[in-house]
């Protein structure tokens, strides 16, 4: 299995720099990581903390112990590595870090090349990242190496009677911080036993966004007071369910914001054109009267979570095919929260969903029909989302049980 791990990693270091001539993502991630090694030459001679997160979900989750890090330990350099693009191309001026950049292709020499030029202290895997020549050299090496936020489910290999090489793989964790008791469970009945439940951090992270001023001028006057619906992260599937749903609804008091997942220009013109109320685009909005607009698109990235404090619903893309968005950031603002079928992935949709803070739709019969229950029906809205604030409040701590770990050790 090894031989064959190893075989796989070099045959898409052959072939990814191909596919890169044709795909766009794809030569991000190839490009990208030719600027590895140089980046982390600037981290020579310092101790590092690093953290690897696959995408921009995951980051979120190591955001909270990075804040806290640089808070108590200022002294360590923060090193963010990324697997995706859709991770790395909008978080790669985060201010906190010192260096970040893609994680090499996991290949032998890649992971001693990579480790044997940083003087690294702790090394933090997010949720389920396992990289397992990267894991080896770190055990080589008797590097500190924890996963926090970290979910296992029994499809996975390494409850498989043939998962045997990921099984060794994990061997180089120190310690496990797990989401649930499931987790445990499953990583128990495999004999690892160094596992503590102590929930996601992402409950830390979007507690935290309370605090902050989330007030953005333009919407609040393209709002101007009247019930807004944001549906934010969507792609086209979300998109036709909505666009139907607009379209068809005769309420002047009732406005809508769609932050798409994709915004390049031909897929934001698509989207335009294809709604039948005055519409207006982020990039354009300027010299608007906002006010007089019942569709707001926004074609630009980094203020959704900002926008979903104007909402009073939030529809989150993602769940009808691609793979669901965060729900926790339109949820801590206490507003019920929509999302597609496909959820089961994901912990804090099943227990929302269980919960009724979260309702689930497959079709657009129950689309129109909920989005029509939550306009009409004020104390069933307000209470919709009330299951989600609490549910929040009941889920936080995970961030300083982690942090109490890492202050004796560091």
């Amino acid at each position: 299995m090894n031989y064959l791990y190893n075989l796989i990693v070099f045959l898409t270091s052959i072939l990814l720099p191909i596919i890169a001539v044709f795909n766009k993502k794809i030569k991000l991630f190839v490009d990208g990581r030719k600027e590895t090694f140089p980046k982390i030459t600037t981290l020579k001679n310092q101790e590092v903390i690093w953290f690897h997160a696959a995408s921009l979900g995951e980051f979120e989750q190591a955001r909270p112990i990075i804040e806290e890090l640089k808070s108590s330990f200022s002294k360590y350099k923060i090193l963010v590595t990324f697997f995706s693009p859709s991770g790395y191309e909008i978080r790669k001026n985060y201010d906190l870090a010192d260096v970040i950049c893609y994680l090499p292709l996991d290949s032998k020499s890649n992971a001693q090349q990579f480790i044997g030029k940083l003087q690294i202290k702790f090394v933090i895997f997010i949720k389920y990242e396992f990289w397992p020549n990267f894991l080896f050299e770190l055990k080589r090496n008797e590097i500190p190496t924890l996963l926090v936020s970290g979910i296992f489910r029994e499809n996975q290999l390494f409850f498989k009677s043939y998962g045997n090489f990921m099984r060794v793989a994990l061997q180089t964790f120190h310690h496990f911080f797990l989401q649930d008791e499931t987790s445990k469970k499953l990583l128990e009945s495999i004999d690892f036993k160094n596992n503590t439940v102590v929930g996601d951090t992402r409950f830390d992270r979007v507690a935290k966004i309370l605090q902050q001023n989330n007030t953005l001028d333009f919407i609040s006057a393209f709002k101007n007071n009247q019930y807004t619906i944001v549906a934010g992260s969507t792609w086209r599937d979300d998109e036709e369910l909505l666009i139907n749903y607009i379209n068809k609804n005769d309420s002047s008091k009732e406005k809508f914001i769609i932050a798409p997942h994709n915004i390049n220009k031909e897929a934001i013109a698509t989207l335009q054109k294809s709604i039948n109320k005055k519409t207006v685009l982020f990039s354009e909005k300027e010299e608007k009267k906002l006010a007089d607009f019942d569709v707001f698109i926004i074609d630009t990235i980094g203020i959704l979570t900002k926008i979903y404090a104007a909402a009073d619903v939030a529809y989150v893309g993602g769940g009808l095919k691609t793979g669901l968005h965060n729900i926790l950031e339109p949820a801590t603002f206490g507003i019920p929260v929509v999302i597609g079928n496909k959820y089961q992935k994901f912990k804090e949709a099943v227990d929302l969903v269980r919960l009724n803070g979260c309702i689930s739709i497959s079709n657009q019969s129950e689309f129109s029909t909920i989005f029509t229950k939550l306009n009409q029906d004020k104390n069933f809205r307000l209470a919709t989302g009330n299951i989600n604030k609490k549910y929040i409040q009941e889920h936080l701590g995970a961030t300083q049980k982690i942090m109490n770990y890492l202050k004796t050790r560091l």
